[in-house]
């Protein structure tokens, strides 16, 4: 634990050494868009493939070096979007979006283990962004399993309330389910609020 602190800390003032930033959450919350504009943010190019199938991610995709700049600090990161963590896959979910069986079920497979991998994850990660659908009730098994390994393994979270641009979001209904921890609201399909995100990247995870 204190190692990852440590490492966190000296990264923020100046040491050589490289944040690594999990980027978790539920399947369809935004996780590789968010991801994607950061990394086109920092490094110039895209991370992943969004797609409105759940489990489009199913590996952990990593970009490497991204440089964040902001409030007068550098950091170096690699940034690291997770599968969607899932207490249960179904191939059948998979079908409703018209894939046929075959494919289903090779898709459910690979996300399962996607969601192994992810979890496995949580000893190499720094920090993490916890990014979740504010359209969406939040308070979910899902989501409560998410925050509470990270949260076991005292790893520094900053939740993202994603999907402002839509009108049902609600931001503060994320607040009342985790008050525990700083959340930030972004639109990332819309790029809103994603200084803002940095700025919480620098003070709120420091």
């Amino acid at each position: 634990m204190f190692d990852k602190i440590r490492k966190f800390f000296t990264g923020l003032f100046g040491s050589s050494d490289e944040i690594s930033l999990g980027i978790y959450g539920p399947p369809n919350a935004g996780k590789t868009t968010l991801a994607n504009q950061i990394s086109v943010d920092l490094t110039g190019d895209e991370l992943g493939e969004v797609s409105e199938i759940p489990h489009e991610t199913r590996d952990v995709e990593k970009k490497e070096k991204a440089i964040l700049e902001a409030e007068g600090k550098t950091i170096e990161m690699n940034l690291l979007d997770m599968p969607g963590i899932s207490t249960k896959v179904d191939f059948q979910e998979f079908k409703e979006y018209g894939l046929e069986e075959d494919n289903a079920k090779n898709r459910a497979k690979e996300a399962t283990k996607g969601v192994v991998e992810a979890i496995k994850w949580l000893d190499d990660v720094d920090a993490c962004l916890v990014v979740f659908d504010a359209a969406k009730d939040p308070y979910t098994q899902v989501n409560v399993t998410v925050v509470g390994n990270l949260e076991a393994k005292d790893i520094p979270i900053l939740i993202v309330a994603n999907k402002t641009d839509l009108d049902e979001a609600d931001p503060d209904a994320v607040r009342d389910a985790f008050p525990q921890h700083p959340i930030v609201e972004v639109s990332a399909k819309e790029g809103e609020n994603i200084d803002k995100l940095y700025s919480e990247i620098v003070h709120k995870l420091s």
